[in-house]
């Protein structure tokens, strides 16, 4: 298949997902993960209707926004962010996706010049290879952010493990959209946490049935070129 039928595959699966979940098709926004891709392919993905581009690394973000423009799509940071290249990227983004330690954050707060829409990045399935805090210590990071008045939490972030069956991962996302809720409940001024980020190629209608608010597609809809 070319983009334009992987996308029209890919949203008609959307479709079918909330549908099945009772949900509104407007509440899931699709990322298209474009850090395996030229910047010619994430054009055609914006010029068939993409609104939301993710990016993992700083040097691949900045080529793609010099050359498609800062505004022309949302930008999402979904890798790890590394302190050193904080300042390259926090004001040429919308949404981190990978909030995950103090040291960060301050860097943010220091680096920003207006609040960042950031997604606090959870390990819940406690994969070593995996980045993200634990469960548990989730909601004491998130009221010690209240010392940045550059973060505000939208949400929660995880990266599920890569197996066969997406079924076996309903408990992760399931847990996950529990904790975003308990942070919610907290009515946290700068941590409203509506929003919940999960869900990749393999796995994406399972977490749009257990409440992602944000999908992160790369290869099923845009394809790998290396």
């Amino acid at each position: 298949m070319n983009l334009p039928e992987r996308y029209q595959t890919i949203l008609n699966r959307i479709e079918s997902s909330c549908q099945q979940a009772g949900r509104q098709l407007e509440e899931v926004h699709l990322v298209a993960v474009t850090k395996y891709v030229s910047v010619e392919t994430a054009k055609a993905a914006i010029e068939n209707g993409i609104q939301h581009i993710g990016e993992n690394r700083a040097e691949g973000l900045l080529e793609k926004q010099q050359a498609i423009g800062r505004n022309a799509v949302t930008w999402h940071f979904i890798g790890s962010l590394q302190t050193r290249k904080v300042k390259e990227v926090i004001s040429t983004i919308d949404y981190l996706h990978s909030l995950d330690r103090l040291s960060l954050a301050k860097e943010i707060d220091k680096r920003a010049d207006k609040p960042l829409n950031c997604f606090v990045q959870v390990n819940v399935s406690g994969e070593a290879s995996k980045h993200g805090m634990l469960p548990e210590e989730t909601i004491p990071f998130v009221k010690e952010l209240s010392a940045f008045s550059k973060i505000r939490v939208v949400g929660l972030m995880t990266m599920a493990p890569l197996i066969e069956d997406p079924e076996e991962l309903r408990a992760i996302f399931r847990r996950l959209k529990h904790l975003k809720e308990e942070v919610a409940s907290l009515n946290l001024p700068y941590a409203p946490c509506t929003e919940l980020s999960m869900g990749m190629s393999n796995d994406f209608e399972v977490a749009i049935e257990e409440g992602a608010t944000y999908i992160r597609i790369g290869t099923a809809l845009v394809g790998k070129e290396w």
